[in-house]
């Protein structure tokens, strides 16, 4: 938890200079508008995380994968080894609709959920499978990543209502890049509900940047 701190301390003090998204439709790098509700937000999803144990979780997945042979980054080698995966991942979702952005050695791709779900469900659009089978090939070239999904919802709807939905679109995404190959040991899967805005709910365009899925992506490194 407190990496996440020192990471969105690190944006907040540089003026957000490290904290790039590359447009999904032209490639641009540009401070997203959203950014400061995504570090409000990631503050909360740190202190959520805290309180369910991710950053246990996060030790037993590193454990499991260095035990079974998947070698740990270390040093200048991390930035270096994001960096070439986001650039891979920049040239193949562009256009696409989902975003790309940079937080420290962190990636985060936004898949918005207009793109993704149709609404009120949880059964990805067949149309996102070819974006998704992009996001796997370049996932399985660069294994030495923990990846964690998290769904989002806007605040329409009960809040329990909001979460299990947040859950099973979470679940059927990770499920969905599973599929393709994918190492299970590398997820971590949460619904996150409307706990995380990155915008404003008072307004149509502000809830559909909240209804999103969210995969981090975090380099592979020996906690102890």
């Amino acid at each position: 938890m407190m990496k996440k701190f020192a990471i969105l301390a690190v944006c907040a003090s540089f003026g957000l200079a490290a904290c790039q998204t590359q447009d999904p439709y032209t490639g641009e790098q540009k401070t997203s508008k959203a950014t400061y509700g995504a570090l409000i937000g990631a503050v909360g999803g740190a202190l959520a995380g805290g309180l369910i144990g991710k950053g246990d979780a996060k030790d037993r997945r590193e454990r499991a994968l260095i035990g079974a042979g998947v070698g740990a980054l270390a040093g200048g080698g991390i930035g270096y080894y994001m960096d070439k995966q986001e650039a891979e991942l920049t040239k193949r979702l562009r256009a696409s609709g989902v975003s790309v952005t940079r937080v420290g050695n962190d990636i985060i791709l936004n898949m918005p959920g207009n793109i993704t779900f149709a609404t009120d469900s949880s059964d990805i659009n067949a149309r996102f499978y070819e974006v998704l089978n992009s996001v796997a090939i370049v996932l399985k070239e660069y294994n030495q990543t923990l990846i964690d999904v998290t769904g989002h919802t806007d605040s329409t709807g009960s809040d329990q209502y909001n979460l299990e939905l947040s859950q099973r679109r979470a679940q059927s995404v990770a499920n969905y890049l599973m599929a393709q190959g994918l190492d299970s040991r590398r997820f971590y899967i949460l619904g996150a509900g409307e706990s995380q805005p990155i915008a404003t709910n008072d307004t149509a365009a502000g809830r559909e940047q909240n209804r999103r899925v969210e995969i981090r992506l975090s380099p592979l490194t020996a906690s102890s």
